[in-house]
């Protein structure tokens, strides 16, 4: 059944997210993301002390994709 709408100001839309206007059947959102994180990184928490005294990280990433989005459904 058609609408109508009015006046839409739209801020922000981030990278797997979906902005629909109308009548739809399917939707599939689709993302990928690859990180990288050191000793210590994903630590939260009240009070925390993280002592790593010579913390180095090296990647050595040699292939062209890791996750491939072939078709979006």
């Amino acid at each position: 059944m058609p609408a109508y709408v009015g006046v839409i100001k739209i801020i922000s839309i981030g990278s797997s997210s979906i902005f629909n206007i109308g009548d739809v059947n399917l939707m599939y959102p689709v993302s990928t993301s690859k990180t990288f994180a050191g000793a210590g990184s994903f630590n939260t928490g009240d009070g925390l002390a993280v002592y790593n005294q010579q913390s180095v990280m090296h990647v050595n990433d040699s292939d062209v994709q890791d996750q491939v989005i072939s078709r979006n459904l």
